[in-house]
């Protein structure tokens, strides 16, 4: 069972994670160890999580945008 009496989040506790996790690849880095490690707040821990679901389909749609562009291009090319 999880213990129920971990310490709450201050806002000086989020303003340092939303500060690290807008360096590029430390960011990153940090929501995976975050949402993975058994010693996090288990409030940052799913919101690392969550983020993680946002990164992966931004990355997605960011991937299906960019190959309708590459196959207007090239249909247009021949």
């Amino acid at each position: 069972m999880e213990d129920q009496n971990r310490p709450i989040l201050t806002t000086g506790d989020w303003f340092i994670t939303l500060l690290i996790t807008a360096i590029p690849l430390i960011g990153l880095i940090m929501l995976f160890v975050w949402a993975f490690s058994g010693s996090v707040n288990p409030n940052k821990a799913n919101w690392a999580k969550a983020s993680l679901i946002w990164v992966a389909i931004g990355i997605l749609l960011s991937i299906i945008f960019f190959a309708i562009i590459g196959v207007s291009f090239f249909k247009g090319y021949f």
